[in-house]
């Protein structure tokens, strides 16, 4: 894969790794594991990410429980059937591994796509702006990664403005966020959902933006 095809999405993650790598699943012999990854936050909380890495570049680190590494590698999705429903997986997809490294931010994904649902505009309680958008993301061989997101404040109410189609570039951090989701068989259960926050984005220079950003400022 060359590097046009890598440039639109791009995730740095360095934490410590959670649980121990537990086998997923093999794709023309290459076998693959999943573990989660604790990154920490500014704020002094952490997020707890999944991170997919092939056995070939497991051999070359320690990979022990408490490990501090970077990875470098995608934020992909993937559909998982999930009590007769399909269900919209997400995970970091290692591209390289290697000790931890303290030059680098520890939590930064780069995304250029396509917004594939009407974004969601709304406000907190608190008066906070939140959008929600789904972004679609090319991948090789015309798959493509479709990757939830959410922005605030202004950034929230310059995606309101957008259509389905419009191509966008963000930049942001990927997040955990535990939920509740009730159950006829379980009860109340617990979840993880994962998301980027948006930091930054723009859009294609065409003739309406212009006149969209006016109308936000």
């Amino acid at each position: 894969m060359n590097y046009e095809e890598t440039a639109n999405n791009r995730v740095t993650l360095t934490g410590k790794i959670y649980d121990e790598p537990r086998y997923s699943h093999e794709v023309y012999g290459e076998g693959f594991y999943e573990f989660r990854l604790d990154v920490p936050r500014l704020s002094g909380q952490s997020d707890l990410l999944p991170v997919t890495i092939s056995e070939r570049l497991m051999d070359d680190i320690n990979m022990d429980v408490g490990e501090e590494i970077t990875v470098e590698g995608q934020f992909r999705s993937y559909n998982k059937l999930d009590e007769i429903k399909s269900k919209l997986m997400l995970t970091v997809f290692a591209r390289s591994i290697c000790e931890k490294r303290t030059d680098v931010n520890p939590n930064t994904v780069e995304l250029s796509g396509y917004i594939c649902k009407p974004p969601m505009y709304r406000t907190t309680p608190f008066k906070r702006e939140i959008s929600d958008l789904l972004i679609a993301v090319n991948r090789a061989y015309n798959k493509s990664d479709y990757i939830p997101c959410i922005a605030w404040g202004r950034n929230a109410r310059f995606v309101n403005t957008l259509s389905v189609g419009d191509r966008i570039e963000l930049v942001g951090r990927i997040q955990s966020r535990e939920y509740q989701k009730v159950s006829e068989t379980n009860g109340v259960i617990t979840k993880t959902a994962y998301e980027v926050s948006v930091s930054g984005l723009k859009t294609e220079f065409n003739k309406d933006f212009n006149q969209k950003l006016r109308k936000i400022i």
